[in-house]
């Protein structure tokens, strides 16, 4: 399965997908065609980097 990482590190760290896809500023639906084929190893980091920032933001909410 295409882009395992970012799969594992949003169910880990219980971030939505269409919560990524806000944070980056795209439509919940462009996030889940991107997710159909392996992103390169730059954007991968950058998308883990914004899920750890949701994942913090949701932990200061809750």
């Amino acid at each position: 399965m295409a882009n395992e990482i970012i799969r594992t590190e949003l169910k880990e760290k219980g971030v939505r997908q269409w919560e990524l896809a806000a944070a980056i500023g795209i439509s919940e639906q462009t996030m889940v065609r991107r997710m159909r084929f392996e992103m390169p190893d730059e954007v991968q980091l950058h998308l883990l980097e914004v899920i750890e920032k949701v994942a913090v933001e949701k932990s200061k909410v809750a």
